[in-house]
């Protein structure tokens, strides 16, 4: 019986949770395209990553609708990524709104479809780009909506064993649990060489120099 659906986005974080969650139980994993600049490098990394763990049950699906929304520079190709400015303490234009809600849904109905108890999502708190629905009472306050919103007799977790962890710690937890870093993406821009300029290239360079790691992707630059 699968014990979790993970939503894993193929980047290094949601890649070290699928890791924990796969040492946990039997695990499906959940992969949603949101209409995002390297949606098809993500997906590969998704799919490499299901067939590094010998996942049978997985599930790709599609919410467009995002990039119609618009609102962000991961989704509107008129708004460009800005360079990284890790110091910045104002919500930056890379937030796609509210996405984690519309992901922890697809999660959350299908878990219950599942008889799975709990849903993996490797957001991080601490040492990220400040996103609004990263953050852990956000999560707390889904779990309760959840539980209002399904039927009587399912209770799902919703678990975020990364929450409070900085991006050093996360590559130190990924490597000691051997999980397949090689196979991650996390560049907000391109999807051959990671640009090593915006956001989240930053802060993953970063934590593999913290960790004293090298990070196994390829880079167009490494300022760090």
């Amino acid at each position: 019986m699968v014990k979790s659906v993970v939503l894993l986005s193929g980047g290094l974080d949601s890649a070290v949770a699928a890791t924990i969650a796969v040492s946990k139980g039997e695990c499906a994993f959940l992969h949603i395209n949101y209409g995002q600049r390297t949606e098809a490098k993500e997906l590969d990394s998704f799919n490499r990553i299901a067939e590094h763990f010998k996942i049978q049950k997985r599930l790709v699906t599609d919410i467009s609708y995002l990039k119609q929304v618009g609102g962000s520079a991961l989704t509107d190709e008129r708004i460009d990524v800005p360079p990284a400015d890790l110091d910045n303490k104002e919500i930056p234009i890379t937030y796609v709104p509210f996405r984690n809600a519309h992901l922890l849904s697809i999660a959350i109905s299908w878990a219950e479809v599942l008889g799975a108890k709990e849903v993996y999502i490797g957001a991080v708190e601490e040492d990220s780009s400040g996103y609004p629905d990263c953050r852990a009472e956000f999560f707390k306050a889904f779990e309760k909506a959840a539980s209002l919103g399904t039927r009587p007799e399912t209770q799902i977790k919703i678990i975020t064993p990364l929450i409070n962890m900085r991006k050093s710690e996360i590559v130190k937890e990924g490597i000691r649990l051997s999980a397949p870093l090689q196979f991650t993406w996390s560049c907000y821009k391109d999807s051959s060489e990671a640009c090593g300029e915006c956001d989240s290239c930053l802060l993953r360079l970063r934590g593999f120099k913290e960790a004293e790691a090298i990070d196994p992707i390829p880079y167009k630059a490494k300022p760090l």
